[in-house]
């Protein structure tokens, strides 16, 4: 089966701007839009209060993965597979996955910033937690 909403043809720049009303709507403060040497959107970042400290986030689209998946899926027709394509796949996928984080969020089952965690950055580094877990061996997670 391909890649989730291989054949999407919405362009990045609306689906960009539907996510970043949901996460206005959801409390964040601010949204930047980050663009790659190529002029594509690459990533995009946004900050929310939590208990008195302002949070922020970056949600980075690779393009690369998702450019490989269509050009080795024998069912993705030749047409959509395109580095273009790859970007609104990557940022359809984006989309649909934070509409179901914060689904989870307005049922209250988790809070904002529990479900964007990996994806909160260092204000000093701007190394995501994941990345600084990650680099240390997962060790704060560890039972030794």
């Amino acid at each position: 089966m391909p890649i989730l909403n291989y054949t999407t043809k919405i362009e990045v720049a609306k689906t960009v701007a539907q996510i970043q009303e949901k996460l206005a709507k959801a409390g964040a403060q601010s949204v930047l839009t980050e663009y790659g040497v190529d002029g594509c959107i690459a990533a995009m970042s946004f900050r929310m209060l939590y208990n008195g400290v302002l949070v922020s986030f970056r949600l980075p689209a690779r393009l690369d993965p998702i450019y490989a998946i269509l050009q080795t899926d024998c069912k993705v027709p030749y047409k959509l597979k395109t580095r273009e394509q790859a970007a609104r796949v990557a940022w359809r996928i984006i989309k649909d996955w934070i509409e179901a984080q914060l689904a989870i969020v307005e049922a209250e089952q988790v809070e904002m910033v529990e479900v964007f965690l990996p994806f909160a950055q260092n204000p000093k580094t701007g190394d995501t937690v994941f990345k600084q877990l990650s680099e240390g061996g997962f060790k704060l997670l560890t039972h030794d």
